[in-house]
């Protein structure tokens, strides 16, 4: 049960970045996080396959992240002139 539950959120955010969706990804991620640490605090999953999976996730919504903001700031620059 706790193993589907790591999946199904895993893939929650993944479709979120996929999809681009900048809060939805953010959002998934902080449901997903607990979750996973939780699963291998009770030993579902290796501490070092958790940390793995939540580093993974988070590299991703953070590129996700790091990508919008460039492309709403250039779009402002260019509109002021």
């Amino acid at each position: 049960m706790r193993r589907t539950r790591v999946k199904s959120l895993t893939k929650e955010v993944l479709v979120a970045v996929e999809a681009g969706d900048r809060e939805a990804a953010q959002s998934a991620l902080g449901k997903a996080v607990p979750v996973i640490q939780r699963a291998a605090s009770r030993g579902t999953l290796h501490r070092n396959t958790a940390s793995r999976k939540v580093s993974r996730l988070s590299k991703r919504v953070n590129t996700l992240a790091a990508d919008s903001p460039s492309e709403e700031s250039s779009e402002e620059e260019s509109s002021d002139e």
